[in-house]
């Protein structure tokens, strides 16, 4: 969630953003942060092209976690996470990565530590993760981001 957090900070966008919204406001920043508008000095650009990737980066994030996206690969998603089996999962500062057996990999963010342990000793952790990771958390999938 911190993830999520900074990244709306950034770009200074509420969690009630829609993609339009974050176009605008990431064409808005791009325009007053690229590098090129940075010649004066190399320490500028360098600041610029910093300043750049982090606003690509945050909009990048918060366009994969978007309703509308999210909506999008909907009937994708509850296919993969009611009737595929999990093949491996990673655990790191709040961010669960999930991937399945079809291929396809998720990352769930802010799930508590206590809910991590609790999947890793489930006895049936696919179940587990369906009853309480895959409909509680916001959620992205990572296959698409890597595409990209």
């Amino acid at each position: 969630m911190k993830k999520i957090i900074g990244y709306r900070k950034l770009l200074g966008v509420s969690d009630k953003a829609d993609l339009q919204e974050l176009k605008t406001i990431y064409r808005n920043m791009m325009k007053a942060w690229h590098p090129d508008k940075f010649q004066e000095s190399d320490e500028q650009k360098a600041e610029a092209e910093q300043k750049s990737k982090r606003i690509i980066e945050a909009y990048h994030f918060l366009v994969s976690i978007a309703p509308e996206t999210l909506a999008e690969y909907h009937a994708e998603y509850t296919i993969t996470s009611t009737t595929v089996g999990i093949e491996d999962f990673e655990y790191k500062g709040e961010t669960l990565q999930v991937k399945f057996f079809d291929g396809s990999s998720y990352e769930y963010f802010g799930v508590p530590k206590a809910t991590y342990v609790k999947l890793v000793n489930a006895p049936a952790q696919a179940r587990f993760a369906r009853r309480h990771i895959f409909c509680a958390f916001p959620y992205r999938s990572v296959n698409k981001v890597e595409a990209v």
